[in-house]
């Protein structure tokens, strides 16, 4: 996708704070998931890929198509891309172009790299079919979707792959399968987990806590105040606190992070954290 643009001048602004709390790793996305496909596929494994079907879907097709076509995965190697959302939303990419930065031909590719799964029968009669293959499937924190069937199915054999895709909310299989669980509950049983289960470093769609400084530092002036939400409450505060240590009426906002006084960034009042519905919020009001 393209970079996001530079906010506008605002009383109140919401910032999200999924990676508050960290940086992005300089990993790459198609040299982080190469190797993985690869050694499944020698070993006659199938990867099961939870995916979010808008955006995240997508960004695996697209690697995957650039793998085939320079051959580092063999070109018949099975695709399934099984949410009827997600196959909806890759078709809109061509209807959108100017939405994103793929051309024409990058999109052609990515609508054929995999086969579209729709209906209820088609994604059940997958568990028929032998590796290797690729299975894209919602939800991206497996909390519900097609998913489940897939992971009840291929997470109890060791020569199989669960590639999470993203960031994982505490609570959801997703978090139990990148802490290590030895089992997960599906469908009111405890199924094992012996496939390799990786997750990406270099997937997310979330703005690091830096890259969240970096646009907040783009408005034309401080707001009066600022809520954080959408994180686990320590990468919040982690992001509240970098907000508070890095914007001052002065300046506003330092687009690098720098070590500094925790103060007002607005223009002359006190700097100050409220927790109301646990949403971090900084009153700036003069």
């Amino acid at each position: 996708m393209r970079p996001p643009e530079a906010p506008p001048a605002a009383d109140t602004v919401l910032i999200e704070s999924t990676y508050g709390n960290r940086l992005h790793p300089d990993s790459n996305l198609e040299t982080e998931l190469l190797p993985l496909l690869k050694k499944v596929a020698a070993r006659g494994g199938v990867a099961v890929v939870p995916v979010f079907a808008v955006g995240r879907a997508q960004m695996i097709l697209h690697m995957l198509a650039r793998y085939k076509v320079r051959g580092d995965l063999p070109h018949g190697l099975p695709v399934f891309l099984d949410s009827p959302m997600a196959s909806h939303t890759t078709a809109l990419f061509a209807k959108h172009p100017d939405a994103h930065k793929l051309n024409s031909e990058d999109m052609r590719a990515m609508g054929h790299v995999a086969r579209m799964i729709e209906t209820p029968e088609e994604s059940k009669a997958l568990a028929l079919r032998h590796g290797p293959m690729i299975i894209l499937a919602a939800s991206g924190m497996a909390t519900g979707g097609r998913v489940l069937h897939h992971l009840e199915r291929y997470a109890p054999d060791h020569r199989n792959l669960i590639v999470l895709t993203g960031h994982q909310s505490e609570g959801t299989r997703g978090a139990s399968l990148a802490n290590g669980s030895s089992t997960i509950r599906l469908h009111g049983q405890d199924v094992p987990v012996r496939a390799e289960v990786a997750q990406l470093e270099s997937a997310s769609a979330h703005a690091d806590a830096q890259e969240l400084l970096d646009w907040l530092s783009r408005m034309p002036q401080a707001p009066s105040q600022v809520y954080v939400v959408h994180g686990e409450r320590e990468a919040s505060d982690a992001l509240r606190q970098r907000i508070e240590a890095n914007c001052t009426g002065a300046r506003w906002c330092r687009s690098t992070a720098q070590a500094g006084r925790p103060e007002d960034f607005s223009r002359d009042s006190e700097s100050q954290m409220r927790l109301g519905d646990n949403t971090p919020q900084l009153d700036c009001s003069p």
